[in-house]
């Protein structure tokens, strides 16, 4: 990859707002840092239309029983790696649908691999390993914009037949090339010069929250603002659960904590239970049919 053009890029200028950061007082680099992060979400506002396009290929992936795979490098890859992990307690997801692929294995998530970055035909190989085909997104995240492991990776995703997004934080950025659907986030001169987990790593993790979200909740993972199909793993979940059927439905503590038992502990089968008035086994049945969106489960017959 050509490096010639890495000193023009908007993330690695220097912030002439903080210019003096070695010599400021802790409360003004910390209001000046709080500044800055307050721009991020207006870039990431900017993007919407594409962050939109990209969600709704991402669900129709997973209604064909494709996937929605991340593939990064560094910050980047960490971020989409977490927002797939995620998605299982959130959202009831098998861990093969929401797969984040990261540069360097699982093992770079905590020890650097130094290079991993700068080979394209890892992510040949790692893309290879998961079996990518044409009902998958892939979507590839640099900060950069110019991360050789994503543009291979969206070169080869593309050459399978699979969607691909790309995430960047520059504009005409070289990942944009290789996407089908390319979404720009300029977040413009770090802080610290150069140092993307700051602002553009905050522009990834809000856009990966958003991919993931937004497309949960239009499978029907989500009845209301609720996350009916969360796993509840935990004493905190569990009573999670409870809350959330006595929200949902209308009924008190102890019918919906009855209602869970009776669901096996799934939240979204005791809502439909209770609001369809049917059995576990009968909401069981109606979710199947709706394909698991819990409205439609609730009104079919």
């Amino acid at each position: 990859m050509d490096l010639s053009t890495l000193g023009t890029l908007g993330t690695e200028a220097r912030n002439e707002r903080t210019a003096e950061l070695d010599r400021m007082p802790v409360s003004e680099l910390l209001s000046v840092m709080n500044a800055e992060d307050q721009t991020v979400a207006l870039a990431v506002r900017d993007a919407l239309p594409e962050i939109g396009s990209a969600v709704e290929a991402i669900t129709e992936s997973l209604r064909r029983g494709g996937r929605l795979i991340y593939l990064g490098a560094g910050t980047s890859g960490r971020i989409g790696l977490l927002d797939a992990v995620e998605c299982p307690p959130t959202f009831g997801t098998s861990p093969d649908q929401v797969v984040g692929l990261l540069s360097g294995g699982p093992g770079a998530f905590v020890v650097a691999v130094e290079g991993a970055e700068d080979q394209p035909a890892r992510a040949v190989a790692d893309l290879d390993e998961t079996g990518v085909n044409d009902r998958d997104t892939v979507v590839g995240l640099a900060a950069s914009g110019r991360t050789p492991y994503v543009v291979g990776g969206l070169r080869h995703a593309a050459a399978r037949g699979a969607v691909t997004v790309s995430v960047a934080c520059n504009r005409d950025a070289v990942v944009s090339r290789y996407a089908d659907i390319p979404i720009e986030v300029p977040t413009g001169p770090e802080i610290l010069t150069g140092s993307t987990r700051l602002k553009a790593g905050t522009a990834e993790k809000m856009v990966c929250n958003m991919l993931s979200t937004a497309s949960m909740v239009r499978l029907g993972k989500v009845y209301g603002n609720l996350m009916v199909d969360v796993r509840a793993s935990n004493d905190k979940l569990v009573d999670r659960a409870r809350r959330m059927v006595v929200e949902a439905t209308g009924t008190d503590s102890r019918t919906a904590a009855e209602a869970l038992r009776a669901a096996g502990g799934h939240a979204k089968t005791a809502v439909v239970m209770l609001l369809a008035h049917c059995t576990a086994e009968e909401a069981v049945r109606r979710l199947d049919e709706a394909r698991g969106d819990t409205r439609a489960a609730v009104g079919c017959r």
